[in-house]
């Protein structure tokens, strides 16, 4: 899940001086569950606007922008409004935004309303805990499904640090070390031995951006 966050309605105006005229775009998918860019989210919005002098000629929420089939189908069936717009007001993460972009027709300007934060798990209490950096070499098999390279503040990948002190972490006295948790997971598991494999440094280019993911067919 990608989590975001509201922009200030301060922000959200100074980036639409010169426009209008504008569209709405929601998320039915991660916005929605963050409460930055579903329904409610799109009715407040509209709201807001209108009280700082601005027309909205529409608005639609597909389930997930970021996959062209779905937004190119919401924006062709808005077409009339789409040709009275200026700009688009996207209230879904980066990824959404740019897919907008992109299967737009009509160059309208796009303007996001969000800040993309981070990409999450939700708990059984309905947090929103980030447990992935994307990297690309995932070492979740020799470290019992816990990832050091995001939940060490140093993404360290050999053992703690030499701040690490009663189980806690340098960083965030809070926070447990994650190779404390890395250990005891192992552990359990009688898998301890992995803890000895010296992992080589991360191989960087394999999250040089932007990556590109080509789907045979």
């Amino acid at each position: 899940m990608i989590i975001t966050e509201k922009k200030s309605i301060e922000e959200i105006l100074e980036s639409l001086k010169g426009y209008q005229k504008i569209f709405l775009v929601g998320c039915g998918e991660c916005s929605t569950t963050c409460k930055t860019g579903g329904e409610p989210e799109l009715k407040e919005m509209k709201a807001l606007l209108e009280q700082h002098r601005k027309t909205v000629l529409g608005m639609c929420m597909p389930s997930a922008p970021c996959i062209a089939p779905q937004i190119k189908a919401e924006l062709a069936k808005n077409m009339k409004a789409l040709r009275e717009s200026e700009a688009f007001l996207v209230l879904a993460c980066g990824l959404g935004a740019q897919s907008v972009k992109d299967n737009d027709r009509l160059g309208l300007a796009i303007i996001p309303a969000l800040n993309t934060v981070f990409g999450a798990v939700m708990d059984a209490q309905g947090n929103f805990v980030e447990k992935c950096s994307l990297c690309g070499e995932c070492v979740l098999d020799v470290t019992g499904g816990i990832c050091p390279v995001t939940l060490c503040a140093k993404g360290l990948l050999n053992g703690p640090c030499g701040g690490m002190n009663k189980g806690k972490c340098e960083v965030d006295k809070d926070k447990d070390c994650a190779w404390v948790l890395i250990y005891q997971e192992l552990e359990k598991r009688k898998k301890l031995n992995q803890i000895k494999e010296i992992q080589q440094p991360k191989d960087y280019k394999k999250s040089t951006k932007p990556h590109k993911l080509v789907v045979s067919k």
